[in-house]
């Protein structure tokens, strides 16, 4: 097997998130529950994009949000995600290559608008989320880098994609791939309404070559159907090599060959937003495990990025998070 030139790849939704503040009378007049994601259409978009006013504007989607936070520990990373060939589009190809991850991927010129995410912030720092999914569910095994998946030390594949029947066959392409290159492959399962719709899917793609499989407590247990965190922990040990499972303020557990690693939360001075904890978990873990150091580091430096994330708005990481682990002695 050939030394990989990335560290981590990720294969997920390519989201323009948009990010606003506003005032609860502003969610009234659009319609939206403070706190709530919503799916809305084409025209919802429009207008509200029309009247939210000043707004930050970053690439984004879960997979994409930690392969940023890879790139942030200073790891070589790379993205595949659908865009269209319209102005937005071309605002997350530039944001997410200014991070220095390799994005190659060749928009769409006839079909839906690049995917978006109108992300409204009240003053109590509570995000509302309004997501137009356009164009990112429409990605097919042609618009894979087969090269760049076997050129990739760990293959990451995140559950929101897990939609739509081509979506699937290009995952399932995605993992044959690295399998063959001697790669390592994991999932994230991302949301129980994900697990709910697609348990037995996921269940058999786990089984067939998953080697690190991230869930937090609620989506583990949909998984297996059950309340129990310790029996769905004890199934997931049995079907992942190795099962990576957060349990937000009690910390995170890691399971290996029977043996399970329990990781204490960072300490925070306040929390802001959990928006992205889940995902720079993963880029933590994801980058530690690339460059070979033990369960408990990766699992250190997993909490040590999830605490920053938190501790402010948005899904980007405030400082660089090697420079974060170098001051907390984590690496």
């Amino acid at each position: 097997m050939t030394a990989a030139r990335y560290d981590v790849i990720g294969i997920g939704n390519a989201i323009v998130d948009i990010i606003g503040r506003c005032d609860e009378a502003y969610l009234a007049t659009i319609g939206a529950s403070k706190g709530s994601m919503r799916l809305v259409g084409a025209d919802d978009v429009k207008n509200i994009y029309a009247t939210m006013g000043s707004a930050v504007e970053v690439s984004g989607g879960s997979a994409a949000n930690t392969i940023a936070g890879v790139a942030s520990f200073g790891g070589k990373a790379a993205f595949i995600g659908t865009i269209a060939n319209d102005e937005f589009g071309k605002i997350f190809t530039h944001d997410i290559r200014s991070i220095g991850v390799e994005f190659d991927v060749a928009p769409i010129a006839n079909g839906a608008p690049t995917s978006r995410s109108l992300i409204l912030v009240t003053p109590d720092g509570e995000r509302t989320m309004n997501t137009f999914l356009g164009i990112s569910t429409s990605l097919d095994e042609s618009q894979l880098n087969l090269d760049l998946i076997r050129d990739s030390a760990i293959l990451y594949l995140e559950g929101y994609l897990f939609d739509e029947p081509q979506a699937k066959q290009a995952f399932r392409k995605a993992l044959q791939t690295a399998k063959a290159a001697g790669r390592k492959v994991a999932l994230t399962l991302s949301d129980g309404f994900c697990v709910d719709r697609h348990r037995a899917e996921f269940l058999e793609l786990i089984r067939s070559g998953i080697d690190i499989l991230f869930a937090n407590e609620s989506e583990i247990k949909s998984l297996y159907q059950t309340e129990s965190f310790e029996l769905a922990s004890k199934n997931a040990s049995k079907d992942a090599k190795l099962a990576v499972l957060t349990r937000s303020a009690k910390g995170s557990v890691i399971f290996s060959d029977g043996n399970a690693i329990e990781i204490s939360p960072e300490p925070i001075s306040e929390l802001i937003d959990t928006t992205g904890a889940g995902d720079l978990y993963a880029a933590g873990f994801l980058f530690g495990y690339s460059k070979g150091y033990s369960l408990e580091i990766c699992g250190r430096l997993a909490s040590l990025a999830a605490a920053e994330i938190i501790s402010h708005i948005g899904a980007r990481p405030e400082i660089p998070l090697n420079q974060l682990a170098q001051q907390r002695g984590a690496i």
